[in-house]
């Protein structure tokens, strides 16, 4: 099993970066990375929150994305917490009403939820899933 310890110098203070190759489990042990950071940043406040968002958006790259590869970018920003869930799926992305009887949909309707705000930025490559929790 990993776990995130801190194993990341003191001078990263503001942002962290890492490409992944998500499954299952991967979900639980970034959340881990983040509330270290969050932790670090005196934002704990916001790990419920930001933890659940980053769920959705991890299980979206293992649901939809060929290879489940992506880049996750946790920031840290004046106003509080961004991050960026980056993948190569070309695709515009959107908050739906799921049926009552649907077993998915509803992930981004959570993000949006429980977040301040969020967006998908479309690139050539495919595309960034973003949201932002203020401090």
């Amino acid at each position: 099993m990993n776990d995130a310890t801190d194993l990341y110098p003191a001078d990263v203070t503001h942002s962290y970066r890492m490409g992944f190759t998500v499954g299952e489990h991967s979900a639980g042990h970034m959340r881990r990375i983040l509330h270290m950071f969050l932790t670090r940043w005196e934002l704990d406040r916001l790990a419920d929150p930001a933890g659940l968002a980053l769920t959705e958006l991890v299980a979206n790259v293992v649901r939809h994305v060929p290879g489940r590869r992506c880049h996750v970018l946790m920031l840290r920003e004046p106003e509080g917490l961004r991050v960026e869930v980056a993948d190569g799926a070309p695709g515009a992305l959107f908050a739906k009403a799921a049926g009552p009887l649907e077993e998915h949909g509803r992930g981004l309707m959570l993000v949006e939820a429980v977040t301040d705000r969020w967006g998908v930025e479309e690139r050539p490559d495919g595309k960034t899933v973003w949201f932002a929790c203020d401090a």
